[in-house]
């Protein structure tokens, strides 16, 4: 007999592990790695309500995964010049400060990383952040000694959604995209990984996947505990 659930809803079948042997694991950090997303919505709800910006959280939301660029832009075409200007910078003082504390880590994320450093894979972290402060974040959540490279999206001329920055990784760490794993959180982050010939598997963070995304046909699970039993079964 089927198993449904308590609403009458048949469960979805849980993702297919991978196909093939990977020689890389690209990771991103903000949202996979780094519980920083719910950090950054504290600081942006504090500071709209601290310059009397009237902003929900969607338009943050919508942000996730995108370039410092992208965002800012977005942040100049809903506010007048002098509202953004502002909202940025005291944001950037409260996460700041939170960051320089050390923000946790999500569920998973040492066990996965000792994993892959343990069976000798390749390893990159892929984000949009920029270069100063990834390197900030992952020296105080005490990362950095797990990864070959770091890639950030200052780095290269379009970051996520495009797929230049997964690109950039697989070159440095000298592997063929096709065998490269991509573990994110965000929509931007898996539409880079496709559209550089990679296989995505998306934790989803704060935003969940929508039929749309689904429509994708990319991996989805639930923790990154899930995501290396998609893995691991390649490399046995």
């Amino acid at each position: 007999m089927m198993d449904t659930r308590s609403d009458g809803i048949t469960p979805a079948a849980p993702p297919p592990a991978i196909g093939f042997r990977p020689a890389a694991v690209l990771f991103d950090m903000d949202g996979l790695m780094i519980e920083s997303e719910r950090t950054l919505l504290e600081c942006w709800r504090q500071s709209a309500a601290e310059l009397q910006l009237a902003l929900d959280d969607a338009l943050w939301l919508s942000m996730i995964g995108l370039s410092d660029k992208v965002c800012r832009q977005m942040l100049h075409d809903r506010l007048r010049t002098d509202q953004a200007e502002a909202l940025t910078a005291r944001l950037g003082a409260l996460y700041g400060a939170r960051v320089e504390a050390g923000l946790p880590l999500r569920p998973g994320t040492r066990r996965i990383l000792d994993w892959v450093e343990g069976i000798g894979l390749a390893r990159a972290v892929v984000t949009s952040t920029h270069r100063w402060r990834t390197e900030q974040k992952l020296e105080r959540c005490d990362l950095q000694r797990y990864f070959v490279t770091v890639v950030t999206g200052d780095e290269v001329r379009e970051s996520k959604p495009a797929p230049d920055i997964y690109l950039l990784a697989a070159a440095r760490l000298g592997v063929e995209p096709a065998r490269c794993v991509v573990l994110e959180d965000s929509v931007p982050g898996v539409r880079a990984a496709l559209a550089a010939g990679m296989t995505p598997i998306q934790v989803p963070d704060l935003v969940a996947p929508d039929a749309a995304v689904r429509a994708l046909g990319h991996r989805i699970v639930a923790s990154l505990d899930e995501a290396r039993a998609l893995i691991a079964p390649a490399l046995a």
